[in-house]
């Protein structure tokens, strides 16, 4: 290929491969989950829901995923995910905290055996210095074992969705495998 051609080339979209390497992630999740005979249920704040519609798009997940929930405000978090006002007003929504109480709420809500969630702050607003644009927490929880971990994504606000969405899946499988 000549270098003029080369050089018209589209550069590589990043938000198309973070999609193909997050459904990658949710093949393998959904590999693992079905030879081990486990279910599945996720609760997802920042990502609005994109964690069980990647999860969902897998041929299958019908046998090992149950459902999920939008927990988008502190509300639905309380009432739904059993979040104490005390455990916000004290660690904040987006927490390790928060993060694991919600994935042992979800797993039960589901009668599921292993819970996924998602919390953060998507952006341009909403940061702060201690907790800027970009933090998500994502736990990862079975009925035996947790695991919670902190990321700071930068870019458009559906770029650290795609990203958040990929780093929980990956956690997930890797949880799966430990």
């Amino acid at each position: 290929m000549s270098p003029a051609k080369k050089d018209r080339r589209s550069p590589v979209d990043p938000v198309k491969e973070n999609k193909h390497t997050a459904m990658n992630y949710a093949e393998e999740l959904g590999s693992m989950l079905s030879a081990n005979g486990q279910t599945l249920a996720v609760a997802e704040s920042c990502t609005g829901g994109l964690l069980g519609h990647t999860i969902t798009n897998v041929p299958g997940s019908s046998l090992y995923f149950l459902g999920g929930i939008v927990a988008y405000s502190d509300t639905i978090k309380m009432e739904f995910l059993e979040i104490a006002l005390s455990t916000i007003k004290k660690h904040g929504a987006v927490s390790e905290k928060t993060a694991l109480v919600m994935a042992s709420s979800v797993m039960e809500l589901f009668d599921a055996g292993i819970g996924i969630v998602i919390t953060g702050i998507m952006g341009p607003g909403g940061g702060s210095p201690d907790k800027p644009v970009g933090t998500v927490i994502i736990a990862v929880a079975s009925e035996s074992d947790e695991i919670v971990k902190e990321s700071h994504f930068k870019g458009t606000r559906e770029e650290i969705k795609e990203a958040s969405v990929r780093a929980a899946l990956k956690l997930a499988v890797n949880f799966l495998k430990s």
